[in-house]
């Protein structure tokens, strides 16, 4: 049976506001600790081996908070292994004799029939006895099973926007816009003073890509405004197609209007990573679009691009302003940590949990990753400045959507489609259903 989390819907929003203060309820009275030193709960002479399993090819900001540990728990070794094909060999290494007992997750396993195995090994991780403070994690990067219980827990999140040249805008005295409206204004003056595309980004299917980071918040936007939709939207339903249309319009007015050239892009961007980030180094982009991994990749890579050796300039992280009111901040988890329940050293490792689930340590991991925490503190990395105070009745998370994998794929075949000019914003509209497999 697949594991289920709860749905939140503006309908139910008072749900869903219940929902976090249970989830606080674990760790009642800790959060006014978390800024203070850690106390260790058990012997500091305790001597064990913990491992931790995860799809990262190398994992320095984990690394560091070994170190961090060893402080408490000299005894301890802590090792960080890579799985290779890991979605495909975790469960298997979770029955093997090398079984690890931190394993990563991921939101999309709770859906999956074949990762069942891996969460049932899933210790619980809201067990108030187990003092592990989940109240430092904002409320968009809980992820709670229907019956209350954690077993997964956020150690970074991003989300879909912008990297924004500041010194172009501000060599043209211009202002990084906050609305659709502003944005439109921005684009045409940035066209007048020479810069033919004012924003690029990779041009393909992905969630880092173009489409996604430009017009998937509004799309969410509007189904959160329309919680009738979740249901026709995850079966499927050809008519719930029209939900896309606010969505699908803008994106097919802001191409006609010349602001963003999806040939272009495809022609000097080929992939969603390594490539955007580069082009985007070379200085001459006023916006940049693609998520946040796409900002964790900036640090390493100032150094490898010759461009911006030469010619260094500030960028920071917005938001796409693709609403009338603003943009919309979707927050997403790009990954999770659970715990073996089955492992030999299960009282250590949930110590370890309850180290790192402090908005100290989380981050540290957060900073040299570069990615953003799952805390209410943004002013940890000053090129995710802008996300701080970001408005409430603006902020969600995916989860809150209620929307299944297969939505997000249809909406990114459509706007991409539209985009290319392989279809209208109609055509689009009426074949809800089947446009990511044609």
């Amino acid at each position: 049976m697949m594991i289920r989390t709860k749905r939140f819907i503006k309908k139910i929003v008072m749900a869903a506001l219940a929902g976090s203060l249970i989830l606080g309820a674990a760790s009642c009275g800790l959060s006014s600790e978390n800024s203070a030193e850690f106390k260790p709960a058990l012997s500091t002479d305790t001597s064990c081996t913990i491992k931790v399993a995860g799809s990262y090819s190398n994992f320095e900001s984990l690394e560091s908070e070994f170190e961090r540990f060893y402080e408490y728990y000299p005894n301890v070794s802590l090792n960080y292994v890579y799985l290779d094909d890991y979605n495909n060999t975790i469960a298997s290494a979770l029955t093997s004799d090398e079984a690890p007992d931190i394993y990563v997750t991921a939101s999309w396993m709770l859906d999956d029939e074949k990762m069942a195995p891996v969460l049932d090994s899933a210790e619980i991780l809201s067990d108030p006895s187990l003092n592990i403070d989940l109240d430092c994690i904002r409320q968009g990067a809980r992820w709670t099973l229907e019956n209350g219980d954690v077993i997964m827990i956020p150690i970074f999140t991003r989300s879909y926007g912008m990297l924004v040249n500041m010194d172009i805008f501000e060599k043209n005295n211009l202002e990084v816009p906050d609305t659709y409206s502003e944005l439109v204004e921005t684009c045409d003056k940035l066209i007048a003073a020479g810069f033919d595309t004012p924003i690029m980004g990779d041009n393909g299917l992905t969630v880092a890509g173009i489409y996604y980071a430009f017009a998937f918040p509004l799309f969410c936007n509007n189904v959160i405004g329309n919680p009738e939709a979740v249901a026709a939207l995850n079966n499927m339903d050809s008519s719930a197609g029209e939900y896309m249309r606010p969505a699908l319009d803008k994106i097919g007015s802001f191409v006609d209007k010349g602001y963003l050239n999806p040939k272009l892009c495809s022609d000097e961007i080929e992939n969603d990573y390594d490539a955007v980030i580069m082009r985007f180094f070379e200085g001459d982009v006023p916006m940049m679009l693609g998520s946040g991994d796409m900002v964790s990749g900036t640090q390493k890579r100032e150094s490898k691009s010759e461009a911006f050796i030469a010619n260094p300039f500030k960028y920071k992280f917005y938001v796409v302003p693709s609403g009338d009111e603003g943009g919309y901040f979707l927050d997403s988890v790009n990954l999770f940590f659970s715990v073996n329940k089955n492992s030999p050293n299960l009282d250590m490792t949930n110590e370890f949990i309850r180290f790192l689930m402090r908005e100290k340590e989380l981050g540290n991991m957060a900073a040299i990753k570069r990615l953003i925490t799952p805390t209410n503190d943004f002013s940890l990395d000053e090129v995710y400045a802008s996300l701080e105070d970001f408005p409430k009745e603006r902020y969600f998370s995916f989860q809150e959507t209620g929307l299944n994998d297969a939505v997000t794929k249809e909406f990114r075949a459509a706007a991409y489609k539209v985009a290319n000019g392989e279809m209208t914003v109609d055509e689009a509209v009426s074949a809800y259903g089947s446009l990511w497999d044609n």
